[in-house]
């Protein structure tokens, strides 16, 4: 059983959180916009322990967060009538992030991640919390936070919980207005923190957890992508599909080694130009070789970092945490908030994407060298006078450079804080922003790659490619033309950009894929 959340979004795309697993396309689906559903016996479950939580407080029992302060203020005892203050205080003194503006799909991201976690009903708080940062989700109304800050938790979510409570400002229809006034307008009322309302907003890898859904989900959706790109590299360069043979690969069975040549066979299917040039040389250079190699490793440490992103999102990451057993409350404080497990996936991650950003930046530079191509300088037929695709390459070689800068982990990088009570900290958001950032690049790295292919490709008709580049085709010439001449060159990468990003692309081939699967 649910309840809906009153929102002006239609529900038929709604998500539903509660206890039971939610997986990472569901939380970007929120973080994209798609309104919440909260299940009632989650709801009802935060209740009960929140009585419990209540009952404890009056009874004078130590619990740390609530009835102490929190680091190295442990020691400090707090009374019952301190609490509401102290836990909005401890908002305010968090909030002091730094630097750029977290954008909108960011910061809801982190509150359907607060959401999901706080439903399992172990962090004392009431349901009244969740259903009130459930109806701002749902009514569009954002938390501001800066992005940067964060050691592994704490900064944002502290922003975000400054909001929640009517300080701070947020986003709505628009405008960035003080948080007070944006929750007027969107009918939801003042309230006031209650018992440990501030301190699990800010005790959990939310943060992190978030900002991983995002880069894993968007990554996997580059993917399809950069295989077919890389794909149309070996079918424009005359190259033979010899090396992503079933038989070979079935002698080195990494999963994704598998999967990438599997795709490859499918993609390239029913080409002439292929057949055409089966005896052209013997084998092809490492970059178009090895994509099921390079891109199949690319995806077994993709397939890990969503296991643990995955397990994650479904986790209990607050401190400390509460059980009702034999109608007695217990307290169990711990270190579930740190964010080891995904600041090393994380950095795992970036060093994948840089590989996958270098593989498709060499194919990039040979497409368009006259001397290994084969084809006209530059992919331009009246070179000389025109420079055709010479500087895109350029562009991709410095993503693909900072990409590799970017594959420089972050999670060694502890240092003590807090006074020495928080002497090993994760720097799990600078993984998780790393990784975003990789991500972002390796999508204009292969938009590079695609839009070079695509020129590449056509100097063969009249004969006919394969199937997965003729729809490939298709799609970018419906925002970009093939290049006679030069015109303007940023225009058409930041169209194959736009058309990678959006995800049509990949959904085709993914169907595509699949449908070779079943003949």
């Amino acid at each position: 059983m649910t309840t809906t959340i009153r929102s002006s979004m239609p529900h038929v795309d709604a998500v539903t959180l509660g206890t039971d697993a939610t997986t990472i396309d569901e939380l970007v689906r929120i973080a994209d916009g798609a309104p919440v559903v909260l299940a009632d016996e989650a709801l009802a479950q935060m209740d009960k322990v929140s009585g419990y939580i209540r009952k404890a407080i009056a009874d004078g029992k130590v619990i740390y967060g609530l009835t102490t302060g929190v680091g190295d203020l442990v020691t400090e005892r707090l009374s019952a009538d301190q609490i509401a203050s102290v836990q909005l205080n401890m908002l305010r003194s968090h909030a002091c992030g730094m630097g750029p503006d977290l954008s909108v799909r960011e910061v809801r991201s982190m509150m359907a991640v607060m959401l999901k976690s706080l439903l399992q009903g172990y962090s004392g708080v009431s349901s009244e919390l969740v259903q009130r940062m459930c109806l701002m989700l749902n009514r569009q109304v954002t938390p501001w936070s800066p992005a940067s800050g964060s050691v592994g938790y704490l900064i944002a979510t502290a922003h975000i919980g400054l909001s929640v409570f009517g300080e701070g400002q947020c986003w709505y229809q628009g405008e960035l207005l003080p948080s007070a006034e944006a929750l007027a307008k969107a009918g939801i009322a003042p309230r006031i923190p209650g018992p440990r309302e501030g301190h699990a907003l800010i005790s959990g890898t939310y943060e992190i957890t978030a900002l991983a859904c995002l880069a894993v989900r968007d990554f996997e959706q580059l993917l399809p992508v950069a295989d077919m790109a890389g794909g149309m590299c070996l079918e424009a360069l005359k190259g033979n599909t010899r090396g992503y043979d079933a038989r070979l690969h079935a002698l080195r069975p990494h999963d994704g080694q598998q999967e990438t040549a599997q795709i490859l066979r499918r993609l390239l299917h029913g080409s002439e130009i292929l057949q055409r040039y089966r005896d052209h040389r013997v084998q092809d250079a490492l970059s178009l070789r090895c994509i099921p190699q390079i891109h199949g490793a690319v995806r077994d440490q993709l397939a890990h970092c969503r296991h643990i992103v995955t397990t994650e999102l479904n986790s209990v990451t607050d401190n400390p945490v509460f059980l009702i057993e034999d109608d007695a409350l217990v307290i169990l404080p711990g270190g579930n908030g740190h964010g080891a497990p995904l600041a090393l996936a994380l950095d795992a991650l970036a060093v994948a994407i840089a590989q996958l950003s270098t593989a498709s930046q060499a194919r990039s530079d040979r497409i368009t060298n006259v001397h290994l191509s084969g084809l006209p300088a530059f992919l331009v037929g009246t070179s000389g006078a025109n420079s055709g695709m010479m500087i895109p390459p350029y562009v991709a070689a410095a993503l693909a450079g900072d990409n590799r800068s970017l594959a420089a982990p972050a999670s060694v990088h502890t240092v003590s804080t807090c006074a020495g009570q928080e002497d090993h900290i994760s720097m799990g958001v600078s993984s998780a922003r790393k990784a975003m950032q990789a991500v972002a690049n390796a999508v204009d790295i292969v938009a590079i790659e695609l839009l070079c292919a695509c020129q590449a490709i056509e100097f063969h008709r009249p004969l006919r490619a394969s199937v997965g580049t003729e729809l490939t085709l298709s799609q970018v010439r419906r925002q970009v033309a093939f290049r006679e001449t030069d015109t303007p060159l940023y225009t058409d990468m930041h169209a194959v950009r736009d058309l990678i990003a959006d995800g049509e692309l990949s959904r085709q081939l993914a169907l595509l894929i699949k449908k070779g699967a079943d003949e």
